[in-house]
């Protein structure tokens, strides 16, 4: 069972930052980032948030029990690791963790990614 998002090291920001019909500038956001691992909701798609997140270092290891998980790089690489198998994205290639999937992602440089996920996922899984 996963804690709370304040135990873990992470600048998780669950507010929506842009409103329908408002111009998200994704490079603007990453560019301004000075976390090493930080996600932040930019919109709501129906029942589904976009998130981007500027990521260095790894994750914990964690499933959502009940929602899909997909994810996009922009820049850098972003390793999935999955139980008996890494999956490694480039930019501009995604990749969806089906729920209850035990999973981690890792980023050995600097990776900027956006993620489409179920508005009420807990970001550290449970």
């Amino acid at each position: 069972m996963a804690d709370s998002v304040a135990s873990y090291p992470y600048e998780t920001r669950l507010n929506i930052l842009h409103q329908p019909l408002e111009v998200i500038d994704e490079k603007a956001i990453a560019d301004a980032c000075e976390y090493k691992w930080f996600n932040q909701s930019l919109c709501q798609v129906n029942g589904s948030v976009v998130r981007i997140a500027v990521i260095e270092g790894e994750y914990h290891w964690h499933q959502h029990t009940d929602d899909d998980e997909f994810f996009y790089v922009i820049e850098g690489k972003l390793l999935i690791d999955l139980e008996g198998r890494t999956v490694e994205l480039a930019p501009r290639q995604g990749f969806v963790v089906p729920k209850t999937v035990m999973h981690r992602t890792r980023a050995p440089r600097r990776t900027v990614i956006l993620m489409v996920e179920n508005a009420g996922i807990i970001p550290t899984g449970n």
